[in-house]
């Protein structure tokens, strides 16, 4: 036979399911936080866009499907540190 589920069961599960998923959010995003931080890239003048399609390119090469996705690859960019010490870097596309 099979058990019934209350509503207030369900919505108890909901809950916990929800606060889960908000830690898991919470420790991914202080997961990167360190990689940027420890990498110098939270230190660099870089825009949102740009962020968003290094981290498209990162995920394209761990994909575990082995599909990449197409990437734009147009902006060969220098970037400059915030600190102001006046060394640029150029971001490598390779894959």
């Amino acid at each position: 036979m099979a058990v019934k589920t209350s509503l207030s069961d369900l919505d108890v599960q909901i809950d916990k399911l929800r606060e889960r998923r908000r830690l898991l959010i919470v420790k991914s995003a202080e997961r990167f936080a360190r990689a940027a931080t420890k990498s110098g890239l939270a230190e660099m003048e870089i825009t949102d866009e740009e962020i968003d399609r290094i981290f498209e390119e990162i995920a394209a090469r761990f994909r575990k499907d082995g599909k990449k996705e197409p990437v734009s690859t147009a902006s060969h960019t220098h970037r400059s540190a915030v600190s102001g010490v006046g060394t640029q870097t150029e971001a490598s596309h390779d894959s």
